[in-house]
């Protein structure tokens, strides 16, 4: 699967939507890839998810374990995992700050790789990273459908994506005037 197939998948879910939106970073874009509109077609999905697990085994080899950051990331990261007859646990904020709950572990020696949704500035991946590395076993790597920030984004490991896109964002007091006459709309789960 290419970029482009990436993207015709994304744009016949209808999730490749334009207008004026505040992204979980606090940066405004013209541009929100609603992927929840991907997930609920579970045939996309696995496709999707299947050539993101061929990238991953192709660059890292072997997973034991995929982690990845609720709530986006949870379906990615089991279709993924799925694919790479591994484990797929997830982290979730405690304190304001991702942790492994439910009795979820990485034990030693497990071969770790953290597949998330969509990357812009690489934020929840990196938190996602941290608590990953507060548990034994080897981080190999990142993982995504979506680098929306054109491989800018730096997580704190190899990030392998399916796509990688320069969508721009904005800090919200430097628009463009064309967005700033839009209204904004905030659709992503960051607070949650």
């Amino acid at each position: 699967m290419n970029q482009d197939d990436v993207i015709a998948e994304f744009q016949a879910a209808g999730a490749l939507l334009r207008g004026h939106f505040i992204l979980s970073s606090g940066l405004r874009s013209p541009v929100f890839l609603q992927k929840m509109f991907v997930f609920q077609d579970p045939v996309r999905t696995e496709r999707l998810c299947k050539a993101l697990a061929a990238k991953i085994s192709d660059r890292f080899g072997t997973v034991d374990i995929v982690v990845s950051p609720a709530v986006g990331g949870i379906v990615p990261g089991y279709e993924t995992a799925r694919h790479l007859g591994a484990k797929a646990i997830f982290v979730e904020r405690e304190n304001g700050q991702f942790a492994l709950r439910r009795g979820f572990e990485i034990p030693a020696g497990a071969r770790v790789v953290m597949v998330e949704d969509i990357v812009t500035t690489g934020l929840s991946s990196r938190e996602c990273i941290a608590a990953i590395s507060q548990h034994p076993g080897e981080l190999l790597g990142a993982a995504c459908l979506i680098d929306r920030s054109g491989g800018k984004a730096d997580v704190g490991v190899p990030l392998v994506s399916l796509a990688s896109l320069d969508i721009p964002t904005y800090k919200p007091d430097d628009l463009p005037p064309d967005l700033a006459s839009m209204p904004a709309v905030k659709p992503g789960s960051r607070s949650l």
